[in-house]
């Protein structure tokens, strides 16, 4: 866990998002270290690869450090205009990936699109759906979002029926270069009157993050 010095300077460091075995909370030096090993026990198929940015596919010898520059750029770069909330997933108290929303605009907006990964080793017992559902719940009822949306590749079967149960509806279909062929990304909205919800949540350190996007001043 982040020293709280550093979660008073910046606050999605202090966020922690509970629901039963489920927790989300800031990434700091212990979780993106264990995060790391979580990664190199694998998050997908080699043959096959569910995101649009490949940032699986770095030899395994220079995967630590793109990581590490990707959890540094996301605080470096980080502004009201455009800002990526990633958080860390724990079930049972086990590191087992993480659960993200990226926004541009959003004072305008009140939108953005979640994506996750989650260890090959934790899949497929429902955390997933959790960890989506936790996110949602929190960015509708303590970040004032307005609709959520997400994508995922047409042959990404699992990702595709997370949103359907969470009442993700069909916003459009786009294509894109996946390892040199041509893919569908299906596009997905999520609307406030149609989020099917999990367990309630419990969440710290919201008011610190509401003030640091530009809300409640």
């Amino acid at each position: 866990m982040s020293d709280p010095r550093l979660a008073e300077i910046f606050p999605p460091l202090g966020l922690r998002i509970t629901c039963g075995p489920l927790e989300l909370c800031g990434i700091g030096d212990a979780e993106v270290l264990t995060l790391l090993d979580v990664v190199r026990g694998g998050v997908h198929p080699r043959h096959f690869m569910p995101f649009a940015f490949p940032w699986t596919d770095a030899p395994e010898d220079e995967l630590p450090l793109n990581y590490l520059q990707w959890w540094w750029r996301g605080m470096a770069t980080w502004s009201q205009d455009a800002w990526a909330l990633d958080l860390c997933v724990r079930w049972e108290g086990e590191v087992v990936g993480v659960q993200g929303v990226a926004t541009q605009d959003f004072l305008t907006l009140r939108y953005g699109e979640t994506g996750s990964w989650l260890g090959s080793r934790f899949q497929g017992r429902g955390i997933g759906t959790a960890m989506r559902q936790a996110m949602c719940a929190f960015l509708f009822d303590h970040l004032d979002f307005e609709f959520i949306t997400s994508a995922a590749f047409a042959d990404n079967a699992a990702s595709l029926r997370v949103s359907e149960k969470l009442g993700y509806k069909d916003n459009g279909v786009t294509w894109q270069s996946r390892r040199g062929d041509a893919a569908s990304n299906r596009r997905l909205l999520l609307l406030r009157e149609d989020f099917v919800r999990g367990e309630p949540i419990s969440v710290a350190g919201v008011e610190p993050m509401r003030r640091f996007i530009g809300l409640d001043r």
